[in-house]
C-alpha cells in the first residue's frame, strides 16, 4: 500500500470536521438532562438500594444487617395492609377512571363547541393535588356539602366518609378519579378524532349502530391509547400519597387508607428508619416492574396497531 492510499484510507476513517463539531454540540445539549438523570435518579436509586441492606436513623454510623429489612417488611402486617390498599386503589381507579374518561370523550366528540367543557374537565389536572384534596376534605366532612346534600334531598343520615374504615378508601379513590379524569379525556378525545371518518361512514352504510361502532370500531382503533393510559394510570395509582396525606388523618382510620408510598414516608421520615423505608421502596419498585411487564406481555392480544 502506497503512502498516498494509506492517507486516503485514514481520511475516510476520520469523520469530517463538521460532523465532529455537531457531535460535540449534541453532547452539549443532552448534557443537562444526562447529568440530571445521573444526579437525581441513578445515584439516589443506587444509594436507596444499598441502604435497604442497612440500619440507619439518619445520624450516626450505618450498620449493615443484610436482608433483615426485607424480611421484616414482608412479615409486617402494616406494610402488607398498605400493599393491599394500594392494589385496591389501582383496581378501582384505573378501570372506573379510564372507563368514565372514554365515555366523556365520546360524548364531547359529538359537540361542536366543547372548549368550555374541556376547560372544566382539565382544571383539576393543573390544580395542585394538595388544594384538590383540601377541597374534597371539606366536602366529605360530616357537615360538608355532600353530606348535607344527602341529608336534605334523600332524608338519610350521611355516612362518615373519612371516619369509617369501609368508606375512607372509597373516598380516596373518588378524589383520585376526579383529579385525573381531565387528562385522560383529552388523550382519548385526540384518539377518537384521529379515527378516519371514512371508516365510520362505511360502518354506518353497512347498518352498524352507534353502540356497535363504539365497541367494534372505535375501541379497537384507540386500543394503543387505552393501553398507554392504563400503564400510566396503574403506575400513578401505585404512587398515591398526597391525597391520603391531606384527606385522612394519619392514613386512617385504622390504616384503612395507608398506601405503600405513605408507608415509606411514615417509616422513613417520621420514624427515622431509613433502611426499612429503602427496603419498602425497592419492594414497591419490583411490584411496579412486575405489573408493568405483565401489561406489556398482554398488549399483543389486547392492542390493535392496525389503523
Amino acid at each position: 500500500m502506497t503512502a498516498q492510499s494509506a492517507g486516503l484510507s485514514q481520511a475516510r476513517r476520520r469523520p469530517p470536521s463538521w460532523r465532529r463539531r455537531d457531535r460535540w454540540w449534541g453532547w452539549f445539549f443532552v448534557a443537562p438532562q444526562t447529568i440530571g438523570m445521573i444526579v437525581f435518579v441513578l445515584i439516589p436509586f443506587a444509594l436507596t438500594f444499598a441502604l435497604s441492606f442497612a440500619k440507619w436513623s439518619g445520624l450516626g454510623p450505618i450498620r449493615w444487617i443484610g436482608m433483615s429489612n426485607y424480611t421484616d417488611q414482608l412479615t409486617d402486617p402494616v406494610f402488607l395492609r398498605s400493599i393491599v390498599n394500594t392494589f385496591v386503589i389501582a383496581l378501582i381507579t384505573v378501570p372506573v377512571g379510564l372507563g368514565a374518561s372514554i365515555v366523556v370523550a365520546t360524548l364531547l366528540e359529538k359537540l361542536k363547541t366543547r372548549s368550555i367543557y374541556m376547560v372544566m374537565f382539565f382544571a383539576p389536572v393543573v390544580t395542585s393535588s394538595i388544594a384538590v384534596a383540601m377541597i374534597w376534605q371539606q366536602m366529605l366532612r360530616a357537615d360538608g356539602m355532600i353530606s348535607e346534600f344527602l341529608a336534605t334531598v334523600f332524608g338519610i343520615t350521611p355516612p362518615d366518609w373519612l371516619g369509617d374504615p369501609r368508606l375512607a378508601l372509597i373516598a380516596v379513590c373518588m378524589v383520585a378519579i376526579w383529579s385525573s379524569m381531565g387528562l385522560n379525556v383529552v388523550i382519548f378525545l385526540a384518539g377518537l378524532k384521529n379515527i378516519p371518518p371514512s371508516v365510520l361512514e362505511a360502518a354506518t352504510v353497512d347498518g352498524a349502530s352507534p353502540v356497535s361502532q363504539f365497541f367494534r370500531i372505535k375501541m379497537p382503533l384507540i386500543s394503543p391509547i387505552i393501553f398507554y393510559s392504563t400503564i400510566v394510570a396503574v403506575i400513578s395509582s401505585f404512587q398515591t400519597f398526597d391525597i391520603v396525606y391531606v384527606l385522612t388523618n394519619d392514613a386512617g382510620p385504622d390504616n384503612a387508607t395507608r398506601t405503600m408510598v405513605y408507608h415509606i414516608y411514615d417509616v422513613g421520615y417520621r420514624s427515622a428508619k431509613f433502611g426499612v423505608a429503602s427496603a419498602a421502596s425497592v419492594i414497591l419498585l419490583l411490584i411496579t416492574l412486575v405489573v408493568t411487564m405483565i401489561q406489556l406481555a398482554a398488549q399483543k392480544k389486547l392492542v390493535n396497531y392496525d389503523l
